[in-house]
Order: structure tokens, then C-alpha cells, then sequence
């Protein structure tokens, strides 16, 4: 019964900032590693920012310098600051975490993916 929620998606104009949240529900022993993908129009889902149990992290390319992922393990829940958007940040974003439960070992769950779309 483990779920993903994201939120923060919306509009904005180039330049601006948002800030995703992604919180895990239901019976979860522990959050091991966290990320964020992205998936615009016509394009493969790709990998945007990870982050370790741990707290490493790592960024691609497109994004390094103007985003930051973090994680609040009390509340079982990972953040991902966009600034500095640019037209080509716009897509669904999604959140992925491998999580251990009741259930499994370790499991790789997916959020419903929220909306970001950024104007020139």
C-alpha cells in the first residue's frame, strides 16, 4: 500500500522557481534512494536529479546549477528546487523512490507525475 504523491507543478515564466514535493504513504520501513525524471513531448523519460539514503546527489547536464534535489526522511518526503526554468525545462515531471516495506525487500515505486510549463 505504498504510494507517491507529487504536487508543486504549475506555470511559470522563464527565470522563475518551483518547487516539487514528493511524499510516500502507506507501510514503509524505509526510503533508500530518491530521484526525479522528466518526460516532455516526443521525448524519453530521462533522469533529472538523484539522491542516496545517504544524501548523495547528482544532476544531469541540462540542469546542474539551477536545481537541487533534497529529502526530509521524518517525513517521508523528497523535494526538487527548479530556478532559473527555461523554456526547455517544460514536461511531466515524476518522482521515483525504491522503498522497503512489509512487502518487499526493496521496491521501485513512481508518483502520477505533475505538469511544469515555462513561457518565454
Amino acid at each position: 500500500q505504498v504510494q507517491l504523491v507529487e504536487s508543486g507543478g504549475g506555470w511559470v515564466q522563464a527565470g522563475g522557481s518551483l518547487r516539487l514535493s514528493c511524499a510516500a504513504s502507506g507501510s514503509i520501513f524505509s526510503i533508500n534512494a530518491m530521484a526525479w525524471y522528466r518526460q516532455a513531448p516526443g521525448k524519453e523519460r530521462e533522469l533529472v536529479a538523484q539522491i542516496s539514503s545517504g544524501g548523495n546527489t547528482n544532476y544531469a547536464d541540462p540542469v546542474k546549477g539551477r536545481f537541487t534535489i533534497s529529502r526530509d526522511n521524518a517525513r517521508n518526503t523528497g523535494y526538487l528546487q527548479m530556478n532559473s526554468l527555461k523554456p526547455e525545462d517544460t514536461a511531466v515531471y515524476y518522482c521515483n523512490a525504491k522503498i522497503r516495506s512489509w512487502r518487499f525487500v526493496e521496491a521501485s515505486y513512481w508518483g502520477q507525475g505533475t505538469q511544469v510549463s515555462v513561457s518565454s
